[in-house]
Order: structure tokens, then C-alpha cells, then sequence
């Protein structure tokens, strides 16, 4: 898939260049962006050339859940987690013994952090939080989907696990224990 600079950005990377930030210097080196920045970035560029793809081509403004869940589900076709069906014999078994032809699918950890991902990149192009298509609420109710579907097809529980009620203790006293004194509550004879 060729990734295509955006248009409205004139630098070359597909982000705009503030007109007041000062140029580099040829002595120092630009700072390369994170391994998180830089993996939204290719990520962002992928959703938008999707979005050019299209048919009829969409804008962002224009871009739906319905969209994004598309996007997710074109995705799959590139997964590298076996999931299996309920029909196959393996399923609910973490470690098959053998192989199956269960199709080969996006893992839900990979789907959840590529949504984060595009999440924050929505807002930092220009997109209003309030429009923001990857944090509807269809798209977490698929992520939702997939986690427990997936996890049945391992036999792995991603159940949340609740807090124990902590012990109450009994209030320190405000000063130290002196090792050599008698503890608090008995009385020492002389």
C-alpha cells in the first residue's frame, strides 16, 4: 500500500510545520520521533489511504464507527493469531497439539492499541473529540466482541479480577516501638 503525504501539509513527513518553529540546524540532528509516534503516524497514514480507497472515497469529516469497524475487519485478512471456530476440536485449548485450518486473525491486544492509536491521531489532525469515530461506542462494543471471542477460542479468561477488601489494621501509634520496652497493651513488672 503506497502512503501518501496529506495534501494540506507541506512538509514531507504528512505533518504540518508550524510557521514559528525555528529550523534545525545542519550540527544537530533532528530528534526522531518515538516508537509510539512513530507507529501512529504509519497507522494514520494507512486509515487515510483506506479512507482515499474507498469507494465512493470518504473525508474524515464524513468517516463513521461504521467506517472504522470496516477498517478492522479489512484488517483481518492480514492477522497473524490462530483463532479457532467452535467447530474445530481445538477450540478452548490454549496450545493445540496439532494444526487446524481456523483462520488466521487480528489479535484483540493488537486491534485495542492500533484504535488508541488512531484515537489520538483523529484529534491531533485536526478532528473534534466529540466526532471522534474510534471512540464510539460501536467500536468498543466490537473490541468488546472480539476480547471474549477470542478468549473463548483459547480457553484464556479475560475476566476482570476484583480487588480483595483490604484488613483493617488497628491505628499506629504515633511514636516508634522501642524494642526494649514491653508491647503496647501489657504492663511490665517491676
Amino acid at each position: 500500500m503506497d502512503i501518501i503525504p496529506s495534501p494540506a501539509s507541506p512538509s514531507s513527513d504528512g505533518f504540518t510545520v508550524s510557521p514559528n518553529s525555528a529550523a534545525p540546524s545542519s550540527s544537530s540532528p533532528t530528534p526522531s520521533p518515538s516508537r509510539y509516534e512513530a507507529q501512529k503516524r504509519r497507522d494514520w497514514n494507512t486509515f487515510s489511504q483506506y479512507l482515499k480507497n474507498h469507494q465512493p472515497p470518504l473525508s474524515l469529516s464524513r468517516c463513521s464507527a461504521a467506517h472504522v469497524l470496516e477498517f478492522l475487519r479489512y484488517l483481518d485478512q492480514f492477522g497473524k493469531t490462530k483463532i479457532h471456530t467452535p467447530a474445530c476440536p481445538f477450540f478452548g485449548h490454549p496450545n493445540p497439539p496439532a494444526p487446524c485450518p481456523c483462520p488466521l486473525r487480528q489479535a484483540w491486544g493488537s486491534l485495542d492499541a492500533l484504535i488508541g492509536r488512531l484515537r489520538a491521531a483523529f484529534e491531533e489532525n485536526g478532528g473534534k473529540r466529540e466526532a471522534n469515530p474510534f471512540g464510539a461506542r460501536a467500536v468498543r462494543l466490537y473490541l468488546r466482541e472480539i476480547r471474549e471471542l477470542q478468549a473463548k477460542a483459547r480457553g484464556i479468561s479475560y475476566r476482570k479480577h476484583r480487588k480483595k477488601p483490604q484488613k483493617t489494621t488497628s491505628p499506629t501509634p504515633s511514636h516508634p516501638h522501642n524494642p526494649h520496652s514491653p508491647p503496647p497493651g501489657t504492663s511490665s513488672a517491676a
